[in-house]
């Protein structure tokens, strides 16, 4: 594989994510993807993955609303941010950052995996940004990250690890791993989007960015978050996977005990990566939660 194919191949966005943004933010360049138009929803990836984790939910999802989708800097991403902080505060304030730079207002926002975690500290650092939230599974309280993934922070700070992990996942049959992303989606991902989840860790300055995000992963973090749930009076839909090897249902009673108004819809057959495990039931389950709580407080 010749680098310009690598670079492609890593670069690659499905056209269902709209029109690409590069936008200047004091910590440098964030690519964003906008579709539709309507009442704005911001949807955050997780680890490994990037803005093409939600492109047959934002398909349909865009018809009816304004979908901003964020290639957040966590390994999967192909503009460097190496003077940006990095840790999950750091990656709030991008989230931050971009809905201000947007000119979003208040905004749905939609976290999958460590993008949820990174959600619920927007939430606590700018809750008058969030006029509801919508968290698939994803990391919360001390459960961040997973026990399971302790082996990731090891390579991190284990040097020519990454770089090791970076070739092993140019191998497609090697993403069905436990440790790349085979208990995180329940069938095999489509090679382009594989590609472009597994390459851009091939370039050195990802390999560095994803390097630092790691090594600021921290569950005092997503503790401290949760204090501020119960002041949250907004809108929040758990559509959580039932079943999740990494983030057990107990995590979205908990979570829908600490908000206020909060309830659970349970997304059968799929495990973490809802987005493409069962992309119908959950679009269904946010059009339903935006329908209602519209009415409930139009805007």
């Amino acid at each position: 594989m010749t680098n310009n194919t690598l670079q492609a191949r890593a670069a690659w966005r499905d056209p269902a994510l709209g029109t690409r943004r590069e936008l200047s933010l004091p910590q440098g360049k964030l690519v964003v993807f906008e579709s539709g138009a309507g009442d704005p929803v911001v949807f955050v990836h997780g680890l490994l993955v990037n803005a093409n984790l939600w492109r047959k939910v934002i398909a349909p999802l865009s018809r009816e609303y304004h979908c901003v989708a964020i290639d957040m800097p966590l390994g999967s991403h192909t503009v460097p941010m190496p003077d940006a902080e990095l840790d999950a505060p750091g990656l709030a304030k991008l989230v931050i950052s971009a809905i201000e730079r947007l000119d979003l207002g208040p905004v749905t926002l939609v976290g999958n995996d460590s993008g949820g975690a990174v959600s619920q500290l927007v939430l606590a650092a700018r809750p008058d940004l969030v006029a509801r939230l919508v968290l698939t599974s994803c990391d919360a309280y001390e459960n961040f990250p997973p026990p399971f993934f302790n082996f990731v922070g090891t390579m991190a700070r284990t040097p020519g690890a990454l770089t090791m992990l970076a070739l092993s996942l140019r191998i497609r049959a090697a993403r069905r791993l436990p440790i790349a992303f085979g208990w995180l989606a329940t069938g095999k991902l489509d090679p382009a989007v594989g590609d472009s989840y597994a390459l851009p860790v091939n370039d050195r300055a990802i390999r560095e960015d994803v390097r630092r995000v790691i090594t600021g992963l921290d569950n005092s973090q997503t503790l401290a978050a949760a204090k501020t749930f119960p002041d949250f009076k907004n809108p929040v839909l758990l559509a959580w996977s039932a079943g999740d090897r990494f983030f057990p249902e107990r995590y979205a009673e908990r979570l829908a005990a600490d908000f206020p108004d909060a309830r659970i819809e349970w997304i059968a057959n799929s495990r973490t990566f809802s987005p493409e495990d069962q992309p119908a039931v959950l679009t269904a389950a946010i059009t339903r939660f935006l329908a209602e709580s519209a009415v409930r407080d139009p805007r």
